[in-house]
């Protein structure tokens, strides 16, 4: 019988995604997450088998648990503009940085160049945008935003908003990259509130 685990998989890849925010996936080694996890490398081996076994598990939970961020959003607000706000800045939480965000930048480059990353980098940007239309169906049922508002491509236009500020934020380091977040879904948003 083996040893118990003492330090979960969601703990070793929450690890994972610091240690690329300092290293970038192509900097990363089991040494540095092992080092971020407080573990082994072996130990890292044994559960993920490499490097690509640990980053794959890491791109497959965050495309499993890109909701998670919108079911507190929704726990925390009554609002559901309120709710798709704070969802949005929970989801940037791990970028304080450019060079952090450089990091995730350099994982995206798995993503567009390997079809096993690929898959799950579309299912997790499936899953926010569906997370995203969600909320927006809910502010029109509430009357927060107009009735004739087509969501699905509102939803579009907040996710392609989300992702843009993060970039411009990166280069021109104006702002709190929250405030700049809320700013900008609140521009996109803006034309169809009541």
């Amino acid at each position: 019988m083996g040893r118990p685990r003492t330090t979960s998989d969601e703990a070793i890849l929450r690890a994972v995604a610091r240690a690329i925010g300092r290293h970038g996936p192509q900097g990363l080694t089991l040494a540095a997450v092992a080092r971020e996890a407080g573990l082994a490398p072996a130990t890292l081996v044994q559960r993920f088998g490499s490097k690509r076994g640990l980053l794959l598990a890491l791109a497959e939970h965050s495309a499993r648990t890109a909701g998670r961020p919108f079911e507190q959003a929704r726990a925390e607000h009554g609002s559901p503009i309120e709710a798709l706000r704070a969802a949005l800045v929970h989801l940037s939480a791990g970028v304080s940085t450019p060079e952090e965000l450089a990091g995730s930048l350099g994982f995206l480059q798995l993503d567009l160049t390997d079809p096993e990353f690929r898959g799950h980098a579309a299912a997790h940007a499936g899953h926010v945008r569906d997370e995203i239309a969600a909320l927006l169906a809910e502010a029109v049922a509430r009357g927060e935003l107009r009735g004739e508002v087509a969501v699905g491509r509102l939803a579009r236009a907040v996710q392609v908003t989300y992702n843009g500020v993060l970039v411009l934020w990166a280069l021109t380091g104006e702002d709190r990259l929250a405030d700049a977040l809320r700013e900008a879904v609140d521009e996109t948003l803006r034309p169809y509130l009541r």
